[in-house]
């Protein structure tokens, strides 16, 4: 049996994608999959699982800060025959985790769904030890493993519902701030593997995930002003990576991938991966977090750093495609 959430898209945009997922899409969901089992490494409140966690204490379990035991707690669960789901900051459930991820969960077959908190820059002066901008590379990596990266809190439920429909491993990363822009204002069709064209354009087409879907589509009003007109694609599936949708696109002049990710191993790297073993695809020009790290401070600085705002993203297209 298949549930999803009623597209409550003012709901959403209040409470941000962690709390629309285990506010909202979880506690719809418990009846029908009532073996769900939720790890956290003492993220309940900050994920909006206080709720779950009092109503449903015999399906929640907190192993405190320590992701790598989360990862074998989880996996330990669903070697049982339960729905698991595990539950940290995007950087260690990725970083600190990965061996586990990849033993228990890769070679081992344990299907567990991990949900990434706060990645990309979203934690801000935390620091670099807490940016997670190189989640997809080492996600996208293991054998097996699905990655999602939702574009705003609605598509983050659907990520969801879809992930618990799976019988795979599932890492879906959540970005963007609470109360971020709602990318979708209406309900849409979501299915794994097959990205959302936002908006159509003849010129070049931009591939972008996550939270760059919004920022993206505010750089296509720009570069229309300049008369270049772009194709939007969310891509909210990096893996498998739908390549009917860049195949759709050889008649651009220009692809661009955009990403709240480091340049090496995420979607540009996905597509470029693609299009590299042919003969008659335009160029790609890569736009992400630069290879270096960055300087602490607030979210739009972080995104300033890296030329991840929507003018200075227009700006380096209109440079590329004017070459």
């Amino acid at each position: 049996m298949e549930n999803e959430a009623y597209f409550d898209v003012n709901a959403f945009a209040s409470l941000g994608q962690s709390n629309s997922i285990f506010g909202v899409s979880l506690m719809d969901n418990i009846d029908i999959y009532p073996n769900i089992k939720v790890v956290t490494s003492d993220m309940a409140l900050a994920a909006g699982l206080d709720r779950f966690r009092y109503l449903y204490p015999d399906s929640f379990y907190n192993v405190g800060i320590a992701e790598q035991n989360l990862i074998g707690v989880a996996a330990g669960l669903a070697s049982e025959g339960f729905k698991s789901i595990a539950v940290a900051q995007a950087a260690f459930i990725s970083m600190r985790s990965f061996e586990m991820v990849r033993q228990y969960l890769g070679y081992m077959h344990n299907n567990v769904i991990l949900v990434g908190l706060n990645a990309g820059f979203l934690l801000k002066f935390f620091g670099n030890t807490h940016y997670a901008t190189e989640d997809l590379s080492l996600m996208r990596g293991i054998p097996g493993m699905i990655v999602l990266s939702p574009a705003d809190a609605g598509e983050a439920v659907k990520a969801f519902e879809a992930a618990l429909r799976t019988d795979a491993s599932v890492y879906i990363r959540l970005t963007g701030l609470k109360e971020a822009p709602i990318v979708y204002k209406e309900d849409f069709s979501y299915e794994i593997g097959k990205s959302n064209v936002i908006h159509e354009g003849d010129d070049i087409t931009i591939f972008a995930t996550g939270s760059m879907v919004h920022q993206v589509i505010i750089a296509g009003d720009l570069l229309e002003t300049q008369g270049i007109k772009a194709r939007i694609v969310d891509v909210h599936t990096i893996k498998p990576m739908d390549v009917d949708i860049v195949n759709d696109s050889k008649h651009s002049k220009l692809f661009v991938s955009v990403e709240e990710h480091n340049l090496i191993g995420g979607l540009g790297s996905s597509i470029s991966e693609y299009i590299s073993e042919f003969t008659d695809y335009p160029p790609l020009l890569r736009l992400g977090v630069k290879d270096a790290f960055s300087i602490p401070g607030d979210y739009e600085y972080l995104l300033k750093q890296n030329r991840l705002m929507p003018d200075l993203i227009a700006e380096d297209i209109i440079n590329k495609y004017k070459q």
